[in-house]
């Protein structure tokens, strides 16, 4: 079993626990379900195309950061420019979770991904509960239907849906309706090994009427100028910040050799 099966299987237990806690009724009651969205896609297209992540651990790194503020790091995200904002959403991997993502929505007005393995309908009720403007599915964990019926209700929740893929295989078999932007992991999930050819290579299947996003391993200026040629306008950098002493400041340098 890969660290991604594991990661699954844990979150599979971990939403049965919350459903008995707190039921989609109950999510429906809160005050930010009928808040209207930001999108993610058209700020991508009309800003910097940086997503920046704030994320305090991953599986494959251990600890990057578990002393700077998530309030501060966000902050600092959205005054340097970007164009959205990834929260994780998983606890027990990376560190993260819901706290961090309704910290983040009462402190800036740029559009919020929810970074999560989404593995149930439940979670996208909570994504919206919880202030997100787009969530992630993972087309490495999710069937055929189940990115059909995910990405549907999504976007009936007035979501917008980034799905992640790292091969053909899982773009082929990926029902695109209901999807606003494609992105590649360059991230292998099952070795951690990291290459750009990634992109590079499935640019061209992509169909143009999707925001192209690129995901992991970017840490030059000079890595977007030659994806771009490639046709990504999204850029999702999450490590590269977090790993410094202060995340805000370190986008903004990135952000100003763009």
């Amino acid at each position: 079993m890969n660290i991604l099966d594991k990661i699954v299987v844990d979150k599979q237990r971990e939403v049965v626990a919350k459903k008995k806690v707190i039921p989609i009724n109950f999510l429906q009651q809160a005050p930010m379900f009928l808040r209207k969205t930001n999108s993610l896609a058209t700020s991508i297209k009309t800003c910097s195309g940086i997503i920046a992540e704030f994320k305090r651990r991953s599986p494959s790194k251990q600890v990057i950061n578990h002393t700077s503020s998530v309030i501060e790091v966000v902050k600092g995200y959205e005054k340097a420019g970007v164009s959205g904002i990834s929260v994780l959403g998983d606890t027990k991997y990376f560190g993260g979770g819901l706290d961090d993502l309704i910290q983040v929505r009462n402190t800036v007005e740029i559009p919020i991904l929810r970074k999560e393995f989404i593995i149930d309908t439940y979670q996208i009720y909570e994504a919206k509960a919880f202030g997100a403007d787009a969530i992630l599915l993972i087309a490495a964990i999710l069937t055929e239907n189940e990115i059909k019926e995910f990405s549907k209700l999504a976007h009936q929740l007035g979501l917008e849906v980034l799905l992640e893929i790292h091969n053909k295989e899982e773009l082929n078999k990926s029902d695109l309706n209901h999807v606003d932007m494609v992105g590649v992991n360059n991230r292998n999930l099952k070795t951690f090994e990291v290459s750009l050819s990634t992109s590079k290579n499935l640019s061209a299947l992509i169909p143009n009427d999707k925001v192209k996003i690129s995901e992991s391993g970017i840490s030059e200026v000079s890595a977007i100028d030659e994806l771009k040629k490639y046709g990504f306008k999204g850029f999702l950098i999450g490590e590269n910040f977090m790993k410094t002493d202060n995340p805000g400041a370190a986008a903004h340098e990135f952000l100003n050799k763009l």
